[in-house]
């Protein structure tokens, strides 16, 4: 295929990880080595950035605090939820994206995100294959929630995983340190997907974790919890129990629907989650013990670049520098994956799918890796996650204190 010369715009879409900026250090310092890309620009949160018109030129930017992108949580540009119509059905923000795309001469779209996010991707390569316009379009993966089609895991899980697992050993010994009978749950992320949860059953491993996990891969049967739960509490006095945010009843209601109706919704459609361990934390108050505590991990497990997997951070890079090199190279119309080879030592290589396979589908935790009651995790998921979660990885410390990126963000103009 031919050469093609022309800018490239990097846009960062969902929720945050600790890792996604690594991505953004390997789409941009990649992009920028490359002769026929003539401009690299950042979207100011994705994809409404460029509607905007507001992104930035990333050759402006000095080499060290891209470098720290690599150990700087959340997105350093700027995320986004906006939900691109399809083009069929309105192909407004269609022409406008296809106006600023030609205005800058942009020829590389790299789009980093979710399942959301890679439906965007997918629409607006559709759209410019569509009009003719060449432009080379890649996605690359990002989530905690760990549920993309097709890759073996996702930059973001290693890193929140370990978080989550490490956070819940702290507890563990804190929720003992009384001669008191004490109930604690612990309430972690995942809509639809446990695997995010499933990571506090690497502190069980260690002998630090709970001693009952749900997951919303099973339907949630309340006097099976209450019944579990209470069985535990009488031989043991202390019960540690992690469920997932987005755990359902078999008539699938979360459980904040079971106290309150009409969860506040996104612009995709998807239920403002939490409070999951609050309610379930008052129920057991009322039922089983006096000492109950609810602790909702939220924001901190997709933030903690403190306690990063170096494995998570190294590949995240990988990623985005992959993204750009297969661009270059002619490819178009993909997200980077990953494939882990077999053998007793951990190694991922990089494959592409192609981006109509992974929109909008989401890989869940497999039944066999869920225990026959329903309520932990078995060995094989064991073996799977603790190699994503090897390696430290955190901030240069100024004055004892994480040095992250500091970006000058020079709007670009034409």
């Amino acid at each position: 295929m031919s050469e093609l010369v022309g800018a490239a715009i990097f846009g960062q879409s969902g929720g945050p990880t600790s890792v996604i900026n690594s991505s953004a250090a390997g789409v941009i310092q990649e992009a920028l080595k490359q002769k026929c890309i003539t401009n690299v620009y950042g979207a100011a949160h994705g994809i409404k950035g460029i509607l905007t018109e507001q992104f930035y030129d990333m050759s402006k930017e000095d080499p060290y605090e891209l470098d720290l992108l690599k150990t700087t949580p959340s997105s350093a540009l700027g995320s986004v939820r906006y939900k691109l119509k399809h083009f069929d059905e309105d192909e407004t923000d269609y022409k406008k994206l296809l106006e600023v795309f030609k205005k800058y001469n942009i020829r590389y779209f790299f789009y980093n995100g979710g399942n959301d996010s890679m439906d965007t991707c997918n629409k607006v390569s559709k759209y410019m294959q569509k009009v003719g316009y060449e432009c080379r379009v890649m996605g690359v993966p990002k989530t905690i929630d760990n549920d993309l089609f097709g890759t073996d895991h996702c930059p973001g899980y290693g890193s929140a995983a370990k978080y989550v697992a490490t956070s819940t050993m702290e507890v563990y010994h804190d929720a003992r340190v009384y001669d008191t009978g004490m109930i604690t749950v612990l309430e972690v992320m995942g809509r639809n997907a446990g695997w995010l949860t499933a990571a506090t059953a690497l502190a069980a491993y260690k002998g630090n974790g709970p001693d009952l996990i749900y997951l919303p891969e099973i339907a949630f049967d309340m006097d099976k919890f209450l019944e579990e739960t209470n069985k535990i509490y009488k031989e043991n006095g202390k019960v540690i129990i992690a469920v997932s945010e987005g755990i359902k009843t078999a008539d699938g209601k979360y459980i904040p629907e079971l106290v309150a109706s009409n969860l506040t919704k996104d612009s995709f459609g998807h239920a403002q989650l939490g409070g999951t361990a609050s309610v379930l934390a008052n129920i057991v108050k009322e039922k089983i013990a006096k000492k109950v505590r609810g602790i909702e991990f939220s924001l901190l497990q997709r933030a903690a670049a403190h306690v990063a997997s170096a494995t998570d951070v190294n590949e995240a890079y990988a990623a985005g520098q992959a993204a750009v090199q297969n661009a270059v190279e002619g490819k178009t119309d993909y997200m980077v994956a990953f494939e882990r080879t077999e053998g007793a030592e951990y190694k991922c290589n990089i494959k592409l799918l192609n981006l109509t396979e992974v929109a909008n589908t989401e890989k869940k935790i497999p039944r066999e890796w869920i225990n026959k009651e329903g309520n932990g995790l078995t060995e094989d998921f064991i073996k799977y996650a603790l190699p994503l979660i090897q390696g430290e990885s955190c901030p240069p410390l100024e004055d004892g204190l994480p040095r992250f990126a500091k970006l000058k963000k020079v709007l670009a103009t034409k």
